[in-house]
């Protein structure tokens, strides 16, 4: 039977995505100490799981954190507000002296203090080009930026590592807030870039094309404003809502989430929801589930949840974590709630105000109240770290398919006219039912896999989430022959013949 089967066998080419289903935004870096000795980490991010592995590295991160890899998963840029480094993890041509003043200077050992402080864009139309925003902060009485910047990289340089061949250019000066969020064009090509005006309710807006930045234009907000803030600004990922936060602490803090629906075509924000968080202490934290519907934020002690496809957004704030207070290592380490991080496998991470060996986690963010299930501290680490995560933009939302700005032909990362899948099942022929499938969904899309037999009967269904690339599958008892893998997604449609037989 075996070798009538391999007689018949289609044989399946790999995939020319990486084995291991990784892309742009599946690195973490982590490590706080600054010592070129001290060990550090990294979590390489699969669409269903992550790997952490322990290095030796120069760059250390206090809070700032902006990285990007090419789509395989390999790890191109990464910067902690204060330099830029390349692949190998040493300086990159040109790659010092960011953020020019006397702030990051007294930051230089260990990266700046500013959550979403930087990030790191594809240059539009060019895959050799790369584009740094990043700010930071002035040693006045609040802290505030004065400045947007932007430094662009060219991967041509250095014999492929790269090169800045523009630095510290300034997009526009104002008092600044902490913080810069990133979404795509309604065209699936550009980029809005948004930073927001201190003590106002103010919001800048930056359109980024392929001729470069193309306008800066400012938004009234329909909030109250208030004097101090550190957030995470950020948006849904699928770029319909954005949100930021106030907060400060002391003897009387304060605490809310200003949520807004985003217009990715104008770039304007509307129907906002103020949500009050009533806490005894403060919190800065913000990310979105990956279906975009719950949106998480936290004090230092609790975590709530925030159901934003509901009527009435404002009241379906519920706590679904309160800190324990555990010590990593040992006291006076605690590990409380600080950043949040929406990673390439759909759970959301969270760091700590203090520097610790721990890392919490949510691990089903989908799911309402208590079922998102939040595991605190329950990912030890090799090394100190503390509050730094990536900002990381959804870099695979696509156009608004039928908008007046969908009018570009797709020409962005993994776009096309024909969606191409790059469908792979492995080991094939199949002996034992265990099956790697890798894959690639059209941007921002949930898709199924099914399975039938030679006279057309599914024997085996799964759900293919948006975010992911890569499932790991037990398939059912089956007997030995020839089946049809079908993966769709919308209207498109893609399979691939399989064989299984018994060793």
């Amino acid at each position: 039977m075996r070798r009538k089967l391999l007689g018949i066998f289609f044989i399946l080419n790999i995939s020319v995505l990486a084995s291991n289903g990784q892309g742009i935004n599946h690195t973490w870096l982590l490590g706080y100490n600054f010592s070129l000795t001290s060990p550090k980490a990294r979590i390489n991010f699969t669409s269903t799981s992550y790997t952490l592995q322990s290095e030796i590295r120069k760059m250390a991160f206090e809070t700032t954190q902006g990285n990007i890899s090419d789509i395989n998963g390999n790890l191109l840029i990464s910067s902690n507000g204060i330099w830029i480094a390349n692949a190998n993890n040493d300086t990159m041509l040109n790659g010092t002296e960011l953020n020019p003043n006397s702030f990051t200077a007294s930051w230089a050992s260990f990266g700046l203090p500013i959550p979403n402080g930087n990030v790191i864009l594809p240059w539009p139309n060019d895959s050799s080009k790369y584009i740094l925003f990043h700010q930071t902060a002035n040693n006045d009485a609040n802290l505030k930026s004065t400045e947007l910047y932007y430094s662009v990289i060219d991967m041509n340089s250095d014999s492929g590592l790269g090169g800045v061949i523009q630095k510290n250019q300034i997009v526009f000066q104002d008092s600044l807030d902490w913080g810069i969020g990133v979404c795509k064009h309604a065209n699936g090509r550009d980029w809005w870039i948004v930073a927001l005006k201190d003590s106002s309710n103010t919001i800048y807006k930056v359109l980024l094309t392929p001729n470069g930045i193309s306008s800066v234009t400012t938004q009234n907000l329909n909030v109250p404003f208030q004097f101090s803030s550190v957030s995470q600004p950020t948006f849904s990922p699928d770029g319909t809502k954005f949100v930021y936060s106030y907060g400060y602490g002391g003897s009387n803090p304060m605490h809310d989430v200003r949520l807004f629906h985003f217009d990715r075509c104008t770039g304007d924000f509307s129907d906002t929801t103020y949500i009050p968080i009533y806490d005894t202490s403060t919190g800065f934290a913000l990310a979105f589930s990956s279906d975009s519907k719950y949106l998480y934020t936290s004090s230092f002690s609790t975590i709530y949840q925030i159901n934003t496809d509901t009527s009435d957004i404002a009241s379906s704030l519920q706590i679904v974590a309160v800190n324990d207070t555990f010590a990593s290592p040992f006291p006076p380490f605690y590990t409380d709630f600080y950043l949040m991080y929406l990673a390439a496998n759909g759970k959301i991470y969270l760091t700590s105000g203090n520097s610790v060996q721990s890392l919490h986690f949510i691990n089903y963010p989908d799911s309402s109240g208590l079922a998102c299930d939040v595991h605190q501290h329950d990912i030890s680490l090799s090394c100190w770290h503390e509050r730094a995560v990536p900002n990381h933009p959804n870099y695979y939302l696509g156009p608004v398919i039928g908008s007046i700005c969908d009018s570009i032909p797709p020409i962005g990362i993994y776009e096309q006219n024909n969606h191409d899948f790059h469908f792979s099942v492995t080991p094939n022929p199949i002996t034992n039912g265990y099956i790697k499938v890798i894959y690639l969904l059209p941007q921002n899309k949930s898709g199924v896999l099914e399975v039938f037999d030679v006279n057309g009967r599914m024997v085996f269904k799964m759900p293919l989430p948006p975010w992911s690339t890569l499932q790991q599958i037990t398939l059912p008892k089956l007997s030995e022959g020839i089946y049809n893998a079908v993966i769709t997604s919308g209207v498109h449609r893609t399979s691939k013949k399989i064989a299984l037989f018994s060793e």
